[in-house]
């Protein structure tokens, strides 16, 4: 029977080609981005849960709950003084990636950024797969060293690595083992693993990381089964409080691993964190592409539910049942649906790469994935019972009697239930192309908005960690003066931090006059020196940039705008005593505003000060069109002065642009499958649009005897699908308003939602539907009419 089923669906199938070939793409393309999107929130939801005892696995966290800020590092003595004291911690480990060691590979000097300093108990906490060697011996020698495989492949190529050395940071280490690399769904992306003993062998970080108050470690814990987290973290601050003593440790909490790739209020993070928001919203998306997809299958199938009355009248004649006509026309639909997956799979081996380069993972198609089949086969049942319950159910309730009444199960008329589908398509459609146009305006809108400060022509490098202060400042005065030297810089000026991001904030670290002592607000600190007014092109308000370093009690200050505005200084501004980190000055001038993080955040107050101890950034200002022979020469400059290191530089409109990467990927994608659900429903349309034209051909015939134009028959058969659009665009445009409203506000400097954006939409919406029905329109409209009266 089942047999039967398929075999004489088959038939249908392969009868009604055309309808069946647009069913096929319009699903194969809707599944195909559902598959990609899913892969993609698959992949987000289940981060770091591969690790075989993820419940029992947390990360400490430092809070400072009267400056508001959450670190996640903690002390290095941590980890080991709870683990002695707290009979719930089975294991702690801990992890400092702050560090960037020279890698030296034939003859090749670079910074390895993915080295992880861990101790021993990180492989035994953490799941990795050993290919060659163990972790058995890892921590025995501090000059030990674990790679991954990619890693080892790129520094031995296909030799074995274990009992290879490397030159590091001047010290050869010995590879001792070889792990696989971490799927896409891990925090830990590393490529090597030292031993912290290697650095500890500094005595100067020794020092300063073997005090309490310093908090340079991410340390993770694994408790017992069973164990209370409310007690251990209780147990925890009670140990770290004991061992701190006179020392200033800020309290800690804890959070699981599960949870930590959606954490949101961390201050500063080393891993790549997840929105929850974007993994909701992509989720909606992939169902609504499907959806839509699904919907240009439902309206098909109901339009010409009509012309297989005769079909199902002689079956129930001859004795089927429903439920036999039921399963008839589900089999139709599961013999399109698994087509349609074949041609979603093929598809897929060519838009995966693409995707990946979009969502900046590194997604595989390997049929050995259960996550991957998981994610093919939710697609592939949700398409199926979409597409096969409403048809099957009206095509098998079908009464001889009701086909000339147009009613269907639902008692609603069938042309109904199909504009109500289209409205939809086009509804969604309408939103997604209205955000797509919000977003790509808003990110031209930051391109293009004024930042304070000229990032073009503008390099940026830092120099390698120094052990001596008084060595570094030496070799910061020299390249700066040998650099200046050349005629194609114009300008050098040094910082501790790149303009573009400034990360370094201080609280309860400035005072002055009338500060109401309970006032301590976050203040973002720059140390500059007499050229970076020059060098950046930044603004005075009023007074004067310092033009070098004051006598001691006498240090000037540069306060921004909104510093001057929130500290409610009164005026003039300008020789007012102002005590930043105990240092006790003047505020020498007052800078404009400038744009020193991303334009999420709002600019907050900035203290600029003038101490060349902070500083190892190098901003260097190109003259225009000569930034070749600059970069040559500041690169003779480097290997002058610091052989042992390499240079690594940015440029600082690349660094801007980098810190909207993930807001471009997000918008990118979405225009994508903005543009794939206006394609699927145009399909549907053209496909409805065919269907009633070959419905109408005896009337179009009659009409045309009649003397109807050609532009009134185009005209009559393209109203009714424009009136649907229109509807679709009057629901879904303050939809669309409000959704890209709320996205908005994630930017503290937006532009405003103007009515020419919902405009430009509806229309672009409209003249794609108007391009999809007039092609049909006029090809019915321009057919002979004495073949159509003849026919019958």
């Amino acid at each position: 029977m089942i047999r039967n089923y398929f075999k004489t669906a088959w038939r249908s199938i392969i009868k009604n080609k055309t309808t069946s070939i647009i069913n096929v793409i319009g699903l194969s393309v809707g599944m195909t981005a559902a598959v990609l999107i899913l892969l993609w929130v698959q992949n987000e939801t289940s981060f770091d849960n591969y690790h075989k005892e993820k419940d029992n696995i947390f990360r400490l966290t430092t809070s400072l709950p009267e400056q508001g800020w959450i670190w996640e590092s903690t002390p290095l003595l941590l980890a080991d003084a709870i683990q002695q004291e707290i009979p719930e911690i089975e294991k702690t480990t801990r992890l400092n990636t702050s560090n960037w060691p020279v890698f030296n590979v034939n003859g090749t000097l670079f910074y390895e950024k993915e080295c992880a300093y861990v101790d021993s108990n990180w492989f035994n906490i953490f799941r990795y797969s050993f290919i060659e060697g163990d972790a058995n011996h890892f921590d025995e020698h501090p000059f030990n060293i674990i790679l991954t495989a990619s890693a080892a492949k790129k520094y031995f190529g296909e030799q074995q690595a274990s009992g290879q050395t490397i030159l590091i940071d001047s010290t050869i280490y010995q590879v001792v083992a070889v792990v696989a690399d971490a799927p896409v769904n891990s925090s830990f992306q590393y490529s090597s693993f030292m031993p912290i003993a290697a650095l500890l062998t500094n005595p100067q970080i020794r020092e300063n990381d073997e005090q309490w108050s310093n908090a340079n470690y991410i340390t993770f814990i694994k408790t017992k089964t069973g164990a209370n987290t409310e007690t251990v973290i209780k147990k925890v601050n009670e140990a770290l409080k004991k061992k701190a003593k006179d020392q200033s440790a800020a309290p800690v909490s804890m959070i699981s691993l599960s949870d930590m790739h959606f954490e949101s209020e961390i201050q500063q993070s080393i891993f790549a964190h997840g929105n929850r928001t974007t993994v909701f919203i992509f989720t909606i998306l992939g169902f609504l592409l499907l959806l839509i997809a699904c919907i240009n299958y439902v309206n098909l199938t109901t339009a010409k539910a009509s012309l297989r009355a005769k079909e199902v009248s002689i079956r129930k004649i001859a004795g089927a049942g429903r439920s036999d006509l039921f399963f008839q026309f589900t089999a139709e639909s599961v013999i399109i649906s698994i087509i349609s997956l074949l041609a979603t799979i093929i598809l897929l081996q060519f838009c995966l790469p693409i995707f990946n380069q979009l969502t900046g993972r590194n997604f595989a198609l390997s049929f050995s994935s259960s996550g991957l089949w998981k994610v093919i086969l939710i697609t592939l049942f949700s398409a199926l019972i979409l597409n096969s319950i409403y048809p099957s159910l009206l095509l098998s309730s079908f009464k001889p009697l009701n086909v000339f009444r147009g009613s269907t199960l639902l008692k609603i008329k069938d042309s109904t239930f199909r504009k109500g589908l289209v409205v939809f398509q086009f509804a969604v459609s309408v939103v997604l192309i209205a955000g797509t146009i919000v977003i790509y305006t808003q990110m031209e809108f930051i391109q293009k908005r004024d930042p304070g400060y000229n990032r073009s022509q503008v390099v940026s490098f830092v120099l390698p960690a120094s052990d001596k202060m008084a060595e570094r400042v030496q070799i910061l005065n020299t390249l700066k003066l040998e650099l200046l030297g050349h005629s194609s810089i114009e300008s050098v000026s040094t910082s501790n931090q790149p303009l573009v991001n400034i990360g370094s904030m201080c609280s309860e670290c400035a005072d002055w006059p009338g500060r109401e002592i309970s006032y301590n607000p976050k203040i973002v600190q720059l140390s500059a020196d007499a050229d970076f007014l020059k060098t950046m092109q930044l603004k005075m308000k009023e007074g004067l940039w310092f033009e070098s370093t004051n006598t001691s009690g006498n240090h000037g200050f540069i306060l921004n705008e909104t510093a001057v505005k929130e500290f409610k200084l009164a005026t003039p501004v300008t020789g007012q005593q102002f005590i930043f980190r105990g240092d006790t000055g003047r505020v020498s001038g007052v800078v404009k505003d400038f744009t020193y993080k991303s334009m999420h955040e709002k600019t907050g107050p900035l203290v600029v000060f003038d101490n060349p101890a902070w500083r190892n950034h190098f901003v260097v200002r190109t003259a225009a069109k000569n930034s070749l022979p600059a970069m040559d020469h500041i690169q003779n400059v480097w290997k002058k002065h610091i052989p042992g290191s390499p240079l690594e530089f940015t440029f600082l409109d690349e660094s801007f642009d980098n810190l909207y990467k993930e807001d471009r990927k997000s918008s990118f994608i979405i225009m994508v499958f903005a543009g794939i659900a206006v394609m699927i429903s145009a399909l549907g349309l053209f496909s409805l649009a065919a269907f009633q034209a070959e419905q109408r051909t005896k009337e179009i015939g009659v009409r045309k005897v009649l003397g109807a134009t050609v532009s009134g028959i185009i005209a009559l058969l393209s109203k009714e699908f424009i009136k649907l659009v229109a509807i679709a665009i009057l629901i879904a445009t303050p939809i669309s308003w409000w959704v890209m409203s709320k996205w908005i506000q994630n930017f503290a400097y937006r532009i405003d939602l103007s009515w020419w954006i919902f405009f430009v939409t509806g229309i672009m919406v409209i003249v794609v539907a108007l391009t999809t029905v007039i092609f049909q329109a006029i090809k019915a409209a321009l057919a002979n009419p004495v073949k159509s009266l003849r026919t019958e």
